[in-house]
């Protein structure tokens, strides 16, 4: 390809994906919107009237459990940070996430959903069979749509941000999160009277704990592929509409969260339980990596693209950019290619190729201030022989 078909396909991939675009909030004639803040505001309201009811008796229990289950999100937060490493959400849509799946799934969608199922599995079939196998044919349908309704919400929200699979993967993530903190919180803070209340701290931290070593792969994992089946199935200016993978999708994360739920009743009792408990964590995380996989391969596509003109003028060599464009092995493998003592230099390097990235991406391709000085911080670091790379 000449340069000039270079330049205009990186400012064409940088316009399909929204790389570098922001959110709008300020939308008065968007429907979405609307409800997007009013299911929010509910189950913001209904958070607020539970620990007004339960805070003053059980402070203790809840302070302790809200600073443990903040500190594992800001964890989580910065791991599904950490792989969006490509034209990545903006802060303020990945709040807004995190509200939704902490606020607006929980209490305003799934408490209520799984309430009226479980009722009706109790009269349609009887008590036992609500309490055995209720939880399993309930939570994965309200809790995975009402999730899944905040990805489709800001699909619709931000339209010119949330383009591709992966994006739906990146957002359904930070759903799962807030889902899962808010979710765990109001647990531990239930489980304090437990015992008749003789023992609030042990009883909530009994619950930490255990919802801490499942965290990993439950609501962020299912919501993570449940996203991704949602911009599938609605489809985007970047992303071709797959009904049949993104149906897939939103039933393997159903399916997911069914074994989870029902663990008990599949696993009868005794050490089967652990058995279901080890399979099953062995196969979400392998089904999630295909997930990843498949979701982030346009995103890759798009890096490519957008970095080639940088190739063809010398700003960046071919290793480099497959190195930008790849997977962690690739990144790997390209920091440890120079030597031990090459290794934090081509790792800065790779960081400055990043920058230089998200500068172009958000110019949509064009020369502005941002991208000359994100350009000339690479030049800074020497490449392999030695020299410093001179700025175009």
């Amino acid at each position: 390809m000449t340069r000039t078909e270079l330049l205009d396909r990186r400012a064409q991939v940088a316009d399909e994906v929204g790389w570098g675009q922001r959110v709008s909030w300020v939308q008065p004639r968007n429907a979405c919107l609307w409800v997007f803040v009013a299911v929010i505001a509910y189950g913001l309201w209904y958070t607020v009237s539970q620990v007004r009811t339960q805070g003053p008796a059980y402070g203790e229990p809840l302070g302790i459990s809200a600073v443990i289950f903040s500190v594992y999100a800001v964890l989580f937060w910065w791991f599904t940070t950490h792989i969006d490493r490509y034209s990545r959400q903006p802060l303020d849509l990945r709040v807004a996430a995190f509200l939704w799946g902490g606020f607006a799934a929980t209490w305003a969608i799934a408490l209520h959903g799984n309430s009226a199922l479980i009722s009706l599995y109790a009269k349609l079939g009887s008590p036992a069979f609500a309490v055995d196998w209720g939880a399993g044919l309930a939570a994965p349908f309200m809790e995975e749509w009402g999730k899944g309704a905040g990805v489709l919400l800001l699909m619709f929200i931000a339209p010119r941000v949330l383009r591709t699979a992966f994006d739906g993967f990146v957002v359904g993530a930070f759903v799962g999160l807030g889902f899962e903190i808010v979710e765990d919180i109001l647990y531990a803070l239930n489980s304090a009277p437990d015992g008749f209340g003789v023992d609030p701290v042990g009883s909530s931290l009994h619950t930490v704990a255990l919802r801490l070593g499942t965290g990993f792969t439950s609501h962020i994992l299912y919501s993570a592929i449940f996203g991704a089946g949602v911009v599938y199935l609605v489809g985007t200016l970047a992303q071709r509409r797959r009904v049949g993978r993104g149906l897939l999708f939103c039933l393997v994360a159903m399916v997911l969260h069914w074994a989870w739920d029902s663990t008990a009743a599949l696993g009868g009792g005794g050490g089967l339980i652990l058995v279901f408990l080890a399979l099953q964590v062995v196969v979400a995380i392998v089904i999630v990596l295909v997930v990843f996989h498949v979701t982030v391969g346009p995103e890759r596509a798009a890096m490519r693209d957008l970095m080639a003109p940088e190739v063809d003028d010398g700003t960046l060599t071919a290793e480099e950019a497959a190195a930008l464009a790849g997977a962690w092995k690739q990144r790997r493998a390209y920091r440890r290619g120079g030597g031990l003592r090459d290794r934090r230099r081509r790792g800065h390097r790779l960081e400055a190729a990043k920058d230089l990235a998200d500068a172009l991406g958000a110019a949509q391709g064009q020369e502005t201030p941002r991208v000359e000085f994100a350009r000339a911080e690479l030049a800074r670091f020497p490449v392999d022989d030695g020299e410093p790379r001179p700025a175009p």
